[in-house]
């Protein structure tokens, strides 16, 4: 549980900025083909640095996949990891709490 608790942690944190955000889901609307870095920074507004930073950030958080194909690099979203970060943020959905925790 620790470790699901970490990995979503670290997830959520790298999605927790607007530029990440906004880079993370423009890679969900291009869907598994993924993206250039020269694509994605023709979406958004970010200094080519600023736009590798945050790149960097989905990557170690494991929600961005990078691939070298030849000169450029393909970004796209790792879909079972985003999957596995809403599974848990709703897994226990509407179970109610342990009756230690209700009473009071």
């Amino acid at each position: 549980m620790s470790d699901t608790l970490d990995t979503t942690a670290s997830a959520l944190a790298a999605l927790g900025h607007t530029a990440r955000l906004s880079v993370f889901r423009l890679l969900v609307q291009a869907g598994h083909d993924g993206l250039t870095v020269g694509d994605i920074a023709a979406f958004v507004d970010l200094p080519p640095s600023t736009l590798a930073h945050h790149l960097r950030t989905l990557v170690h958080a494991g929600l961005v996949i990078q691939e070298r194909r030849g000169r450029e690099i393909l970004s796209r979203p790792d879909f079972a990891k985003m999957d596995a970060t809403l599974a848990f943020l709703t897994s226990e959905c509407c179970r109610g709490l342990p009756a230690a925790v209700t009473t009071g």
